[in-house]
């Protein structure tokens, strides 16, 4: 039961649009950066809210992973973003690669400001 979950909230992000509002085009290079990691990824959904009064919708992707998941929520009226990846470690370390996921994520949607948030879990004894 033991494993990582990393967050991270972005704010002012300076990537392409396109990927706070295409939600297939996201889906797909989360599941790209799954793969690049080291992680298995074993079911993918995406979500595109409608439109608003402050502009387009943001978008929900999220890959359902061996490890347990990723999960990218986008704000693009505010140029925002949340990520949040989660890693089982039964069996195996997959911390790193978690940490290799997240950092990948930041690159892409290249924040100007990033929070960011670790937690160990599953410390809990039986």
């Amino acid at each position: 039961m033991l494993g990582l979950h990393l967050t991270a909230d972005l704010r002012g992000c300076r990537c392409d649009s396109v990927w706070l509002t295409d939600a297939e085009r996201l889906l797909a290079r989360c599941v790209d950066l799954v793969q690049a990691a080291g992680l298995q990824a074993v079911a993918q959904l995406a979500h595109t809210f409608p439109s608003n009064a402050h502009g387009p919708g943001g978008v929900t992707a999220t890959v359902l992973l061996a490890e347990s998941h990723l999960c990218v929520h986008t704000w693009p009226e505010e140029g925002g973003a949340t990520l949040d990846v989660y890693v089982c470690n039964f069996g195996h370390d997959h911390s790193a690669k978690a940490q290799a996921l997240l950092a990948a994520l930041l690159a892409l949607f290249d924040a100007t400001a990033v929070q960011q948030h670790a937690l160990r879990r599953g410390g809990v004894s039986p």
